[in-house]
């Protein structure tokens, strides 16, 4: 079942001009969580080969704006009739400016909306077939994701960031709770079925990156119960 369901969107993808089948997961996303708004304007994280920059640049339409970012430089032109214009720029999103990404918007943006209104993320890491250091890996590309949000997502904005699920997922659907309004784990038809991918949806941001708050100094520590020591990883 899970061949035919590639082959399916595969061959859907050749038909219908995306890039790849991950087209129609944001296709599905979107559809049901009504993330893309006509006018936006929207940051592709991992956006290589380019399909999610397809889709975006179709739903928000001729008055929005979509920025895609990859490690990998991407080459397809991305001229479509009724679309938004498409830049795309080779580089780390975890090391590039703010104020580099905000310049690729279009001029004369209004006083205090200057920044995104869409954040999305299909970045995954190189995989190693070890789920475990597959998980932890993608977790660290979403708090990356997270972590920009102050500098560049606008006040009630939204995203949508790929993650492998895995022990460490409910901290990270913690902290995007603390940030958002709502908050939704979604995983789309196009998805393979032995894939652990999951997208975690977040809509109205409402600030900050998310943090805990600090304990107080103050404050008296909680006693945890004695027993055996841990089997887990030494020093983590």
């Amino acid at each position: 079942m899970a061949r035919e369901i590639r082959d399916h969107y595969f061959r859907r993808a050749k038909k219908e001009g995306y890039l790849s089948r991950a087209a129609y997961k944001l296709i599905e996303i979107d559809e049901r969580r009504k993330i893309l708004t006509s006018g936006d304007r929207v940051l592709d994280c991992g956006a290589a080969p380019g399909s999610w920059l397809q889709v975006a640049s179709r739903r928000v339409g001729q008055s929005g704006f979509v920025i895609g970012i990859d490690l990998k430089p991407i080459k397809h032109s991305f001229v479509m009739p009724h679309a938004a214009e498409v830049r795309t720029l080779a580089a780390d999103l975890r090391e590039i400016p703010a104020g580099e990404l905000l310049a690729l918007l279009p001029a004369g943006s209004a006083a205090g909306s200057a920044l995104f209104d869409v954040i999305l993320s299909d970045m995954a890491p190189d995989t190693t077939g070890d789920r475990t250091i597959d998980h932890h890996q993608s977790i660290r590309l979403c708090e990356a994701v997270l972590d920009r949000c102050p500098d560049l997502l606008k006040s009630g904005g939204h995203v949508v960031i790929k993650v492998l699920e895995g022990e460490a997922y409910p901290d990270l659907r913690a902290r995007t709770r603390r940030m958002f309004d709502a908050v939704k784990g979604f995983k789309p038809k196009a998805s393979r079925n032995e894939s652990t991918e999951i997208y975690l949806i977040g809509k109205g941001y409402t600030g900050g990156d998310g943090a805990p708050e600090p304990v107080a100094a103050d404050e008296p520590a909680v006693e945890l119960p004695r027993g055996k020591p841990s089997t887990g990883w030494a020093g983590r």
